[in-house]
C-alpha cells in the first residue's frame, strides 16, 4: 500500500510556517515507522514552501533524520489549501489517537 503522510501539524507540531522550530508530536513518527517496516510505502508529502517558493527540502530531510523517520520518498510539491476531500483521507488527530 502506499501512504502519504503529511509532516506539518500531523508527524511535528509547527506554529505557521515557523518550520525550524518544529517538533515531534510524541507517537507520530513511529506510528508511521511501523506501517513502514510493515512494508508499505511512506511518501511523507508537504506544502512546505508553496506558496513562499522557499525550498525547505535540506531542513525537512535534517528533521525526518533527527526525528528517526523511515521513508520511502520525500515530496515537497503539496499544494497550499484550506479544506482537503477526498474518500481515502484519515484526520490526522483521529489517527494519533488510534
Amino acid at each position: 500500500m502506499t501512504i502519504y503522510v503529511d509532516i506539518d501539524n500531523t508527524i511535528c507540531e509547527t506554529d505557521g510556517t515557523n518550520y525550524e522550530s518544529s517538533v515531534p508530536i510524541p507517537g507520530a513518527v513511529s506510528k508511521v515507522n511501523k506501517l513502514y517496516d510493515e512494508g508499505h510505502t511512506i511518501v511523507y508529502w508537504t506544502a512546505r514552501g508553496a506558496l513562499s517558493g522557499i525550498d525547505w527540502r535540506e531542513l525537512t530531510e535534517s528533521q525526518l533524520e533527527s526525528w528517526g523517520a523511515r521513508y520511502t520518498e520525500l515530496r515537497l510539491d503539496k499544494p497550499a489549501f484550506d479544506l482537503f476531500i477526498d474518500d481515502k483521507n484519515i484526520n490526522a488527530k483521529d489517527w494519533l489517537q488510534s
